[in-house]
């Protein structure tokens, strides 16, 4: 258990916050759904004597957590940490392919990671000249593909609806209207497009951010993958196991709210006036929430780190059998 707790140019967002909500222990199984730097899976191997399971779909993270196996073989004889290539909203089919046990825990931090913000050729970043790329795999159609053939329509309601650009239309025209006269290929000039037709605010956050964001999100399908993988992420949790997200938006929070919340059995019931209100009631919750509210980032750690600032922290646990039974029995006696 000697594995540094972050790797070389990464500093894991909340990570205390992280390891008090999912508690590693000797013996358990955990899977870091989103490997990235590498930060919590080093951290996870560092507290206990566990088995971790690592998924991520960027070629580049699974190569950075082959060179983890390789550290923690040297150091102890033997390796503690399985890599997985793919997207977590597949983690089910993964790890079943691969024989893993349920799962005592599982953490999933929902936002980029510093090496591909930082890496201009991987195109997430406007900070950064590169090619307009934005995928966290190596297939599908790249941001630059979007840009340049899509609708301009379709292009509004992308802005929008992921990047919650309240100018979306008046971006896609501007966008439509530059792609005209030669294909958009650079972070740089895509950027520089937004900042012509969006002013700038209060707040200090460049104008192209939410776009951006909106493109990255439709490239990579994250909202897909984030309530699917939450979904299994649930169901594959052992009695006792726990789910940590950490999201750096309200898009992915929301969604994180509302599948804990719903397997938590916390969301709002039917209407008096609904006929579902007559029926008996279902099965108690399985799962009981960690967190009443967001966990948020301490202000130390946002001035070190300001990309934490948006983080937003929720965790849930899977009930032991017996609490299950107690609370169900409780429930027929009432």
């Amino acid at each position: 258990m000697t594995a540094p707790l972050a790797a070389p140019g990464h500093i894991p967002v909340m990570l205390a916050e992280v390891l008090r909500m999912l508690a590693p222990r000797d013996g358990a199984t955990y899977l870091d759904g989103t490997f990235g730097g590498g930060g919590y899976a080093r951290a996870i191997l560092a507290a206990a004597r566990c088995t971790l399971w690592a998924i991520d779909r960027d070629p580049a993270a699974i190569r950075r957590g082959e060179a983890l196996q390789a550290e923690l073989r040297a150091a102890e004889g033997t390796c503690r940490l399985h890599m997985v290539e793919g997207g977590f909203g597949a983690m089910r089919a993964l790890l079943d392919a691969r024989g893993a046990p349920a799962l005592d825990g599982v953490v999933m931090d929902l936002g980029l990671s510093s090496f591909q913000i930082d890496e201009g050729a991987r195109g997430f970043s406007f900070r950064h000249d590169g090619p307009l790329d934005m995928r966290m795999g190596d297939t599908g159609p790249t941001a630059a593909d979007i840009v340049n053939r899509a609708d301009e329509s379709d292009l509004a309601d992308i802005l929008y609806q992921y990047g919650e650009e309240r100018l979306s239309r008046r971006v896609a025209r501007a966008i439509v209207a530059a792609r005209a006269q030669a294909p958009i290929r650079t972070t740089a000039r895509l950027a520089e497009i937004i900042r012509s037709v969006v002013p700038g605010d209060r707040s200090g956050i460049d104008p192209a951010t939410r776009s951006f964001q909106g493109l990255r999100i439709h490239v990579n399908d994250e909202l897909g993958q984030i309530r699917a993988g939450l979904d299994q992420a649930l169901d594959m949790l052992a009695p006792g196991g726990r789910l940590v997200v950490v999201a750096f938006h309200s898009l992915e929070d929301r969604l994180v709210k509302q599948a804990m919340h719903r397997a938590a059995g916390r969301l709002p019931g039917p209407s008096r006036h609904d006929p579902r209100s007559i029926q008996p009631p279902e099965q108690a919750p399985a799962y009981r929430l960690l967190t009443g509210r967001t966990l948020r980032p301490g202000d130390a750690e946002t001035h070190a780190n300001p990309r934490a600032r948006s983080a937003r922290l929720r965790a849930i646990e899977r009930l032991p059998l017996a609490d299950q039974s107690d609370t169900s029995h409780a429930e027929r006696r009432s």
